[in-house]
């Protein structure tokens, strides 16, 4: 059931993006005629010289930074109430995927991040068509000091596993008046999927540690 659901999702979020290419289309760059869409819709061509245009998607980083203990989550002005999630930024002309993930983490946190681990993609179409690229950060436990850029973003802050283990119970999110826990992105998101994986590791790593001979 739940893998149907997913291929559903999927198909809709293609064909939304789709619907919006072709909206904001409708005009070649090059000569200002009107373009014609193919009988699929996978493409548009110019009426006048016949130019070929096809969807493109914008990259954009997403992370996770972890201080070995916590992970750093951010807040936008437009998110649900209470709602926090990985910090992601869209890749500039010429930057790699780590480069885009130093600068971004650099400019709206303050942090320099030590290792990233690249962990899986995610094409999402809002507001404009986008592929998510999701990673894992570290930054080193001593210099885990934020400075938070405010034009960019409300808030941002370290978060126990304690935390994280609680928000990921949460079944329905908080309505307009109650008092805001923490709520994470969808399952559906790149983001969630982070925030799971660390999850994971951390308990594995809390588990493996307990099990070392003389721990109590």
């Amino acid at each position: 059931m739940w893998s149907e659901q997913v291929v559903l999702l999927d198909a809709a979020l293609q064909g939304q993006a789709l619907l919006r290419w072709h909206q904001t289309s409708r005009f070649c760059s090059a000569t200002g005629q009107l373009t014609h869409r193919n009988q699929a819709g996978s493409q548009r061509a110019c009426s006048s010289n016949g130019i070929i245009y096809y969807p493109k998607m914008s990259p954009v980083v997403i992370v996770l930074v972890s201080d070995g203990r916590r992970c750093l989550l951010g807040r936008q002005p437009a998110f649900p109430l209470g709602m926090y999630s990985a910090l992601a930024g869209f890749c500039d002309m010429g930057e790699s995927l780590e480069e885009a993930l130093c600068r971004e983490v650099a400019e709206e946190v303050g942090l320099e991040l030590q290792s990233i681990t690249y962990s899986s993609s995610q094409h999402w179409p809002f507001p404009h068509s986008s592929l998510m690229l999701g990673c894992h950060a570290t930054v080193s436990p001593a210099h885990t000091q934020l400075q938070v850029d405010h034009a960019e973003l409300e808030n941002a802050r370290w978060f126990s596993l304690e935390e994280i283990t609680s928000a990921l119970k949460l079944q329905t999110p908080p309505q307009r008046g109650d008092s805001p826990a923490l709520w994470l992105p969808p399952k559906q998101a790149v983001a969630h999927r982070l925030i799971t994986e660390w999850t994971k590791q951390q308990l594995l790593k809390d588990t493996d540690q307990n099990q070392r001979p003389g721990s109590c």
